[in-house]
């Protein structure tokens, strides 16, 4: 049986649809294929080895964009819980808002899995 982040994953996964899906592990291998992989797409860009060694530059899609205040929401239970600049959204509508939009997005792209803990590893 999986582990609930593994069925997490492979449940995002049925719904998005990706070509592949990578499972991060942090080795050096995997920068450097990251590396080379993004040097040979143009979304890295090899900076004066002899003057900055070891660095690059990596740019933001141009159809990325910053946060928006008015379309960010906060999902609690209660409106008060959000604070007094932030949006409320119930769990509910946000998931009836939300997921519709994921459904087929990665179809043709990479997913990669990036994990990390959020406390001590032993914890519960």
């Amino acid at each position: 049986m999986a582990s609930s982040v593994e069925g997490w994953v492979q449940e995002v996964e049925r719904f998005t649809r990706p070509k592949n899906v990578v499972w991060c592990d942090g080795s050096e291998a995997e920068n450097e294929r990251l590396i080379q992989e993004m040097l040979a797409d143009g979304s890295l860009i090899r900076l004066n080895q002899e003057a900055l060694p070891g660095c690059n530059l990596h740019r933001s899609h141009a159809s990325d964009v910053a946060r928006t205040e008015h379309l960010t929401f906060i999902c609690s239970e209660r409106p008060e819980d959000v604070g007094p600049t932030n949006n409320w959204m119930s769990s509910d509508d946000a998931n009836e808002r939300v997921w519709p939009l994921f459904d087929g997005c990665m179809t043709d792209r990479t997913m990669y899995v990036v994990p990390y803990l959020m406390g001590p590893a032993e914890s519960p």
